[in-house]
């Protein structure tokens, strides 16, 4: 059972548009590998916003792979994985949106968020962004880079599964209340806690 967090950055407002992911792999209640790559948008317009946020401009990515050329590499690997991202309704909406676009069928993977599993497992915190659990595990990182934020995703849910006791991330939802979401091949069912 393979347990992958996923990060996504993209070139301008439209989903379909990322230009970056990144991915970490969780193995033994550790991260035992982190990969990023750049992706080149079909579109390859570019917003100052996003561009402000995490630095990735056109002449980054024009020698990348296209979405699917990119994923492709990752393919084994996510069939039947369940994937972690930080505000997963973001990240899986990107995913769906870029393979959509390029027509091609969704993995299927179940999916948790590390959003929701904070605001149950830590309560307490005044804030559930990635910078703020960051610093709550005592933990540095370059936030909105894709490899980096999918690091820390991976590193709260590790410590999220520590503080209640549970020997794998997978086994968190069923402590806290949490349909895990899924990606199949006729769509997704999103992934949803029960409210307190």
């Amino acid at each position: 059972m393979k347990t992958i967090a996923i990060d996504f950055e993209t070139a301008n407002e439209q989903r379909g548009s990322a230009c970056s992911v990144g991915l970490a792999w969780i193995e033994d209640g550790r991260v035992v590998r982190v990969e990023e790559r750049l992706i080149r948008p079909s579109n390859m317009r570019f917003s100052s916003f996003n561009i402000a946020i995490h630095g990735i401009r056109p002449e980054h990515v024009e020698d990348a792979g296209e979405f699917p050329e990119v994923m492709d590499e990752f393919t084994d690997d996510f069939r039947g994985a369940t994937m972690i991202a930080h505000n997963a309704a973001f990240d899986f909406s990107v995913w769906r949106s870029c393979l959509d676009l390029y027509r091609q069928a969704y993995p299927e993977l179940s999916y948790l968020c590390s959003v929701k599993m904070a605001q149950k497992v830590w309560p307490h915190l005044g804030s559930h962004k990635l910078n703020v659990l960051a610093s709550h595990l005592g933990l540095t990182f370059a936030h909105h880079n894709a490899a980096e934020d999918a690091a820390i995703c991976a590193e709260a849910a590790i410590a999220m599964s520590r503080s209640l006791r549970v020997s794998h991330v997978r086994d968190i939802p069923l402590m806290i209340g949490m349909r895990p979401g899924r990606l199949f091949s006729g769509g997704y069912d999103a992934c949803t806690c029960r409210k307190a």
